[in-house]
């Protein structure tokens, strides 16, 4: 099962895959889709829609993982990262693939088991469940592997059943 995690953002947009079977997960790819602040603000969403289609085509999941918006320190920021995971979730919804959707409460709980864990612990988990010697870099990246770490668990608990 190929999973893709995003961490959805209107400058940058996250991205990890990883491959989960018997044995456990290993990583595919990661990265970011990245947006320029001087274009138009309809140019960026479409890049974001056209680049996550081209990946989505390119890995061919079986599911994918979207983190909520927790937050709203910046409204006008939580309002254009929400406008942007709605493009995120439209893309995903019309490619008909299973989506979950998690908080980063919930992929600090399912991989650290605190949910207040800092986001420094979580990096490092992500790179213990995948064997990995450092930290994925960028943060957006790491973020988007690490919530697709979530979904891969909380998919296989319910396999389990």
């Amino acid at each position: 099962m190929i999973i893709l995690g995003i961490d959805p953002g209107i400058a940058t947009t996250g991205y990890g895959i990883i491959e989960q079977d018997r044995n456990g997960i290993k990583l595919i790819d990661y990265g970011c889709i990245k947006t320029e602040a001087k274009n138009d603000f309809s140019e960026r969403l479409k890049k974001i829609h056209q680049e996550l289609k081209k990946i989505i085509k390119n890995c061919k999941p079986s599911a994918v993982a979207v983190e909520d918006i927790f937050f709203a320190k910046n409204s006008k920021t939580a309002i254009k990262v929400a406008e942007a995971r709605g493009v995120i979730l439209l893309t995903v919804i019309q490619l008909d693939i299973p989506l979950y959707e998690f908080t980063p409460l919930q992929v600090k709980q399912g991989l650290t088991n605190y949910g207040q864990a800092p986001k420094r612990q979580l990096q490092k988990m992500v790179a213990k469940f995948l064997n990995l010697d450092k930290i994925p870099q960028p943060d957006d990246a790491a973020d988007a592997l690490a919530i697709a770490i979530c979904a891969s668990r909380i998919i296989k608990n319910n396999y389990a059943r």
